[in-house]
């Protein structure tokens, strides 16, 4: 009785496991309904990515064509070559990398201090400054434009790569992203590091930092996409191109005399483009588990 009951339930096995598979493809493809527009949005989303990348290989004859045409009839790299020729590549590159590694080191360090205090520190003026914190995000940044502008002159910072990150080092939304992911960590780890003696700042680099991966990973892409296309602040407060990002430097290098070279601009576009692409393909597991879990508490 035993033995012809495994026999059948191995024999049925194989067909049990088909059975399954076929369900679970039937139920996630069993409402084409949902996947249509789904797909039809995706569309939408890559069109203009497919005709910056297709635009950067087409003579400005092609970008200007009317009715346009996605595929360049006669592909080339000469905008790419015009581009490099006409600016300070490496040197405007260089520039984006330092001052976005530097936003997005200060934003992390700095916005998950404060997060940690918000969260878990118990200090007069705590609701206080978390509502500031909140009031600060209902602020447009360009009203803030002027004000920071004029402490960075009286500070004589201007004209220099410091002048583009100081003001940046830190911000309410990361703030706010740190404070609501720290909330939902447990007390009782906070509370068991500080019986075995450990300080504020062993549990915060110890216990804390580790256990906010995702909400740091997903701060990070925050702050280095923001910093990486900047354009108006570097615009403003450098003073000569050896202090430009690739923004600025693009933007420059698209504008003729009496017409915008079209084909330059896309090409500096995917150049643009590529690392916050390379940044975010590897921390994109992060970034969603931080954005799934942040504030649940």
């Amino acid at each position: 009785m035993t033995m012809s009951t495994l026999s059948t339930l191995q024999t049925a096995g194989p067909d049990t496991d088909r059975t399954l598979r076929r369900r679970r493809v039937r139920q996630n493809w069993g409402n084409p309904w949902l996947y249509l527009p789904l797909t039809g949005c995706l569309l939408l989303m890559i069109a203009p990515f497919l005709w910056m990348l297709s635009g950067s290989f087409k003579p400005e004859a092609d970008i200007r064509r009317l009715p346009p045409v996605l595929i360049p009839t006669t592909p080339t790299t000469a905008n790419y070559s015009q581009l490099f020729r006409s600016l300070d590549f490496t040197t405007m590159f260089a520039n984006s990398v330092i001052v976005s590694l530097a936003i997005t080191a200060g934003n992390l360090l700095f916005c998950s201090m404060l997060g940690y205090a918000l969260a878990k520190l118990d200090f007069r003026g705590r609701r206080l400054v978390f509502s500031l914190v909140i009031g600060t995000l209902m602020v447009p940044a360009l009203v803030t434009f002027v004000p920071l502008y004029v402490l960075v002159a009286n500070m004589k910072l201007t004209g220099s790569l410091l002048g583009l990150i100081l003001p940046f080092l830190a911000g309410p939304f990361g703030v706010f992203l740190m404070r609501q992911f720290i909330s939902t960590l447990p007390d009782e780890l906070i509370d068991a590091a500080r019986v075995d003696g450990c300080g504020e700042l062993a549990i915060f680099w110890r216990i804390i930092l580790p256990l906010t991966k995702p909400a740091l990973a997903t701060l990070g892409i925050i702050a280095f996409l923001g910093s990486w296309n900047s354009f108006l602040w570097p615009l403003v407060v450098a003073q000569n191109q050896d202090q430009y990002t690739l923004p600025v430097g693009l933007a420059l290098a698209s504008s003729g005399q009496s017409f915008t070279r079209y084909g330059i601009l896309l090409a500096g576009a995917v150049v643009v483009l590529l690392p916050v692409m390379l940044v975010f393909l590897r921390f994109q597991r992060q970034f969603v588990a931080g954005i799934a879990t942040t504030g649940l508490k």
